[in-house]
């Protein structure tokens, strides 16, 4: 079991734009969504409706990651905020 055991330790986690990824892809899902919608019948006759159901789904998925990511976004600049706060207060 040894051999498992990290050497090291992990590294920080990268943040980037957050917002603008999620909020990106949602709309890259509900535009597969959109552009494939005309052809729900071809689908349809092709038993690949769900292609058009995944879109959705993750469309409909993106929303809740992007009130996901705001929320966090939200938190952790106002833990910031309150860090920076409890510095300037006199002891």
């Amino acid at each position: 079991m040894a051999k498992w055991t990290p050497k090291h330790e992990a590294p920080e986690p990268l943040e980037g734009p957050v917002v603008a990824t999620i909020t990106g892809g949602t709309l890259v899902w509900f535009v597969l969504f959109l552009v494939q919608l005309p052809f729900y019948g071809w689908f349809a006759d092709h038993g690949h409706t769900w292609w058009l159901w995944t879109c959705l789904a993750g469309g409909g998925l993106g929303l809740i990651g992007i009130w996901y990511v705001r929320r966090r976004d939200a938190a952790i600049k106002r833990a910031a905020a309150d860090r920076e706060t409890s510095k300037d207060l006199p002891r």
